[in-house]
């Protein structure tokens, strides 16, 4: 980070983070063009490839999660069919939240740990099926396994367990957490989203029936999943009318997106570099709402 470039830190405002698997890397675009800027929020709140946003900018390292989103190292790469017989899901957790940030792709726990940034990520308690804020500001391994439980897919990876609760995707309780930022008594509010204006969730009636089926022994997860496109497209209603209103400023992609789990490297690198232009795009535009 060049220190010659001014420090700014908008008062009383949140930033947040919604998921979507690879179209994180959309976020990541943007959020590097912030850090070269030099533009880092008080709080900062993300939800599944969220979080792992959020992570990256509140330790300060731009391109970061661009590069552990985009693995052009197919040894590297989390999903795996082989992965199944070995550890009984297709997604190997351990690279992304042990091997990456120790080996391969350091994270800075240091940076991270001494920020005074806010940051909050978003997580789905299996037995109440509700959305829970986790923070963490001075263990390692804490720090990496609650994003590890944001990020925790079903079908895709086991749930992760934490002070003797079991979580899942935060994604599943609450996928845009703009409620959090106002309960928290932010004033302003820059959410990034990963999918485009007048995007709805379908209700999937052959997921909902994978759900009871492999989940079917814990109701409260079920419910949720079930009752998840329904929450969500509230949650997209309420923010535009915010947006108009002016209370919330929203940037979202207006190109093609990605598939959730996208492996075509050329799609990742064009929606990562979508993301930066958006975010020249409309810095000015931002600043402005924040400032004013």
């Amino acid at each position: 980070m060049s220190e010659d470039i001014k420090r700014i830190i908008p008062e009383n405002a949140g930033l947040i983070l919604e998921g979507g698997g690879s179209r994180g890397v959309f976020t990541a675009g943007i959020l590097d063009y912030f850090m070269e800027k030099n533009l880092y929020f008080p709080y900062v709140v993300g939800v599944s490839a969220g979080a792992c946003n959020a992570l990256d900018y509140r330790s300060e390292q731009p391109y970061r999660t661009r590069d552990t989103f985009i693995i052009r190292d197919k040894a590297l790469h989390p999903i795996n069919p082989l992965n199944i017989p070995r550890i009984g899901y297709i997604y190997d957790m351990d690279l992304p939240f042990y091997e990456y940030p120790h080996v391969h792709f350091p994270f800075d726990f240091e940076t991270y740990k001494n920020s005074e940034m806010k940051c909050e990520m978003v997580v789905t308690d299996i037995d109440t099926g509700r959305a829970e804020y986790l923070s963490e500001d001075k263990d390692d391994d804490r720090i990496l396994n609650i994003c590890r439980a944001s990020s925790t897919l079903p079908f895709l990876a086991p749930p992760v367990t934490l002070d003797g609760k079991r979580y899942m995707d935060g994604g599943l309780a609450d996928s845009i957490p703009y409620a959090r930022s106002m309960k928290l008594g932010y004033k302003k509010h820059v959410v990034i989203l990963t999918q485009q204006e007048g995007y709805r969730k379908k209700q999937d009636k052959t997921s909902d029936m994978l759900v009871r089926t492999v989940y079917g022994k814990e109701k409260a997860l079920v419910r949720t999943c079930i009752r998840r496109p329904g929450v969500y497209n509230r949650q997209l209603d309420i923010l535009k009318r915010l947006e108009d209103e002016g209370r919330i400023f929203v940037i979202r992609p207006t190109e093609k997106t990605v598939k959730r789990l996208e492996s075509d490297l050329n799609e990742l690198d064009r929606f990562y570099q979508h993301g930066y232009n958006t975010a020249v795009n409309i810095f000015d535009e931002m600043m402005a709402y924040l400032n004013k």
